[in-house]
């Protein structure tokens, strides 16, 4: 199991031969600068230049928000 999970899309964003430029832009030394999300042949997943997604903060609720 990789890690953060198997389910993941290759994306340059965090591939181990890409260097970020700016937000939108990395540069690849075997493409050149390319978007976030492209993705090549060369791709390897480097776990570290990942940043999972933040858990979603609930709400929360009163009792008065479910009286009617």
């Amino acid at each position: 199991m990789k890690l953060f999970g198997n389910k993941i899309d290759p994306c340059c964003s965090y591939c181990e031969h890409s260097r970020p430029l700016d937000d939108q832009m990395v540069f690849c030394p075997k493409k050149g600068i390319v978007a976030l999300y492209y993705s090549c042949r060369q791709y390897q997943y480097a776990p570290l230049k990942r940043v999972p997604r933040r858990n979603q903060i609930i709400p929360k609720y009163k009792q008065e928000d479910f009286e009617l």
